[in-house]
């Protein structure tokens, strides 16, 4: 198996953790977007999470394992939002 698949798979793990401790925190930013304040849209938004891992994986694994470097700036940004959201600090 390739590292970069590895790589982003385990970023995923983490993507999907913190976007699930987001979405139960209760945050009045997600109450303010009424799309978030329905179940559909939180599956909506989880199977986006879930796009963007598998595109990610499935070229990092076709010969782009620049993908991994790509993902990772994304799950930086992603950390950044999540530690912005839950420690009130938005």
């Amino acid at each position: 198996m390739n590292v970069a698949v590895i790589i982003i798979f385990v970023l995923g793990i983490g993507n999907f953790t913190m976007h699930r401790a987001v979405m139960e925190s209760r945050h009045p930013l997600l109450r303010a977007w009424p799309g978030l304040a329905h179940p559909l849209g939180r599956k909506v938004a989880f199977g986006t999470e879930f796009l963007v891992l598998l595109l990610a994986l499935m070229l990092a694994s076709n010969g782009w394992p620049g993908f991994a470097f790509a993902y990772g700036i994304y799950t930086v940004c992603n950390a950044l939002a999540s530690w912005l959201m839950l420690s009130g600090r938005v």
